[in-house]
Formats: structure tokens, sequence, C-alpha cells
């Protein structure tokens, strides 16, 4: 029962957001300054990966029987673990980029992510009559591939967290994977920009992404049963999946929020990171309820 659930969360948190995020493309919500665009997103998804961290896995985490200085040290070699990732995907993509057959440095772009959230997506230029981005000449036209493979192991490495999640809990399951949502929202949302520059058509663009997050599932399963076979390391795997996303949170969406705006834009910042807070709440008393 609990591996279908995973299934069905994992289906949900991956392919679901790549739907969602075209959806809310083809609205034109990832680009009109007087609607909902993607610092609102990026907000939410940061406020909903900060309270999943604080608020239902670390506790879980330090309800066990394993000792907080063990648990603290794991969570510090996760941060640093994906900061290092980090690294290594800008300099593989900044090093593949800069050898582009067109000759043009495409480094800026930082579409290499491995566990990174780099790229607050630009609107599409043929969308909804939306003015073309400053750089949109210079748009990648390969490395289309490049961007799903790293796609891929990070939604495998999602995959393998929200499974860890539900074998805790059923409860922090569901809450983890309605944060995977929401900070793979305004990624994969990029993803579509890039790939459709690369790739005949939109719906082959949302194929390729769709595949990319249907990996989400496979990383599911595998991380069933890794974790069943590692029963007393879960508070471990808990940890780590809390090291992921507060460094997504604080190193990678954060800082695209750190901008000097108006108090009015500072407030509806903060409201919408209240509201990811919120979301995760309320789903949390749902599912315990339920459960």
């Amino acid at each position: 029962m609990i591996l279908i659930a995973i299934i069905l969360a994992t289906l949900a948190a991956g392919i679901g957001s790549v739907w969602l995020a075209a959806l809310l493309m083809r609205a034109g919500l990832g680009g009109r300054p007087d609607g909902v665009g993607p610092q609102h997103l990026l907000s939410l998804a940061a406020g909903a990966l900060l309270a999943t961290a604080f608020m239902h896995l670390l506790p879980e985490a330090f309800e066990s029987q394993a000792g907080a200085h063990d648990l603290f040290a794991t969570l510090l070699v996760g941060v640093v673990f994906f900061f290092l990732l980090d690294k290594a995907e800008l300099w593989h993509h900044g090093h593949e980029h800069n050898h582009t057959p067109d000759g043009h440095d495409h480094a800026h772009h930082g579409h290499g992510h491995g566990h990174g959230h780099h790229h607050a997506p630009d609107p599409a230029p043929h969308e909804h009559g939306a003015t073309p981005a400053v750089h949109a000449p210079h748009a990648p036209r390969v490395g289309g591939w490049s961007v799903l493979t790293g796609d891929s192991v990070h939604c495998f490495g999602d995959g393998v967290l929200i499974a860890s999640a539900f074998v805790a809990d059923v409860r922090l399951g569901l809450i983890a994977a309605v944060s995977v949502l929401a900070h793979e929202v305004p990624h994969h949302m990029g993803d579509l920009v890039v790939l459709r520059q690369s790739s005949a058509s939109r719906r082959i663009a949302l194929v390729k992404v769709s595949l990319a997050g249907a990996v989400t599932a496979l990383g599911g399963v595998v991380g069933y049963f890794l974790v069943e076979r590692l029963h007393d390391w879960l508070p471990y795997f808990l940890a780590v999946a809390s090291s992921s996303f507060v460094y997504v949170a604080l190193a990678d969406l954060i800082p695209q929020l750190q901008k000097r705006l108006s108090a009015r834009e500072t407030a509806i910042q903060v409201v919408w990171l209240l509201l990811g807070m919120a979301v995760v709440m309320a789903v949390s008393r749902v599912a315990h309820h339920a459960h």
C-alpha cells in the first residue's frame, strides 16, 4: 500500500509539476508583471521547502533513537554535498557551453542543475505577445539533452527523498511530495523555455521534460526498497532530505528574491513565502486526520 502511495505521489510531483508549469506558461502567468510571476512561485516554493524541512522532516528524525550530534553532522554534510554538486554542475555546463558550435558563451544562462534551480524562467517570446528577453537571441540551441540528463538525476533524487518520508510516515510523504511539486514548478518553467529552443515544437519539449519528471517515480520505487532494507538509517535519510530542501531554498531560491524592491513588492514576496509555509501546514493537518 505504501509503495502504491509512493508511486502516485512521485508521479504527481514529477509529472504534475511539469504540466502545471506548462499551464502557467500557457496562461502567461510566468511572465506577466501584474500577475503571478516567477518571483511569486519562487517565494511559495521557498516557504514550502523550509517549512517541510524544519517543521516535519527534522523533528521526525530527532524523535528517533539517533543521536542529535550525528543527525546535525548528517545535515551539515548534506548541505556541503549539495553545494559541491552545484559547483560541479556549474563547472561542467559552463565548460560545455563555452565550447558550443555557434561560438557563443552560454555559461551565464545557468541551465545546468544537478540540484540547481538557477534560472527564473523568462517568458517565451512567442507566447501571448510577450516581449522577448534581452538574451533571447543568444538562447542555447544546443545542450537540451544535458538539461534533461541533469533534470532526470535531480528528479530521481527527489523520488528517493519522497520515498524516505513515506516510509517514516504517510503524512510526511504527502508533505514532501507537495513541497517537491512546489519547488519544481518554477524549475520546470525554465526547462521548458530551454527545451523549446532546441525542440521542433512545444509539444515535443513538454514530452521530453515530462519524461524527465517521470524519473521521480523510479527514484521513489528504488528509495522504497532501499529504505526498507536500511530501516535503521531512516533518520539519516530524513536528515539528508532536509539538507536538500534547506539548500535549495537558501542557496537557489531565496537569492533570486533578494532584489531591491518597493515596500509593496517586498510585502507580496513575504506573503507568498508565508503562503508556502501555510500550504505545508494545511497538507500536514489534512494528511494527519486522514491517516
